[in-house]
């Protein structure tokens, strides 16, 4: 099999994959990336593997290692970011999750990181800082500055 037949091959599958892994079956989609990436080891789905061995196997560093790398090749990348955050995720490490969400959203839209973002119920910062977000004060204030427009 000539490399572009092979490159096409591994393209096939790992759309398979991410079709499983919408679709929630994660350990089909770590099957399908990991076939697609003995057949050509394209670093861009790395993340993706990540996400999977994390979720599957419990393998959180080095899923993170993956989705770094990946990150520190091409930082603008916002898929990468998602990844990071699902990897995260499995960690239980929200906080974490949603500022790689927003990182990821500072490179470009992508609908799955939204869609993430609106499932976590992520809330911006207060706005009085120094006061606890349940405190009055920073909850009408928020509230105020969110409908006038300027938060």
């Amino acid at each position: 099999m000539d490399h572009h037949a092979e490159s096409l091959k591994a393209q096939q599958e790992y759309n398979r994959g991410l079709q499983e892994l919408e679709a929630g079956n994660v350990l089909a989609a770590l099957a399908r990336v990991e076939a697609a990436l003995k057949l050509w080891d394209n670093p861009e789905w790395h993340p993706c593997l990540g996400y999977c061995i994390a979720k599957e196997r419990g393998h959180v560093t080095k899923g993170l290692e993956l989705c770094q790398a990946a990150i520190e090749r091409q930082p603008d990348w916002p898929e990468h970011y998602y990844y990071q955050a699902r990897v995260l995720l499995v960690a239980k490490r929200k906080p974490e999750a949603i500022q790689a969400l927003r990182q990821g959203l500072s490179h470009g839209e992508h609908h799955l990181i939204k869609r993430l973002l609106d499932e976590l119920g992520s809330r911006r910062a207060p706005v009085l800082p120094w006061l606890h977000r349940d405190n009055l004060c920073n909850k009408y204030l928020g509230m105020l500055l969110s409908r006038i427009g300027l938060r």
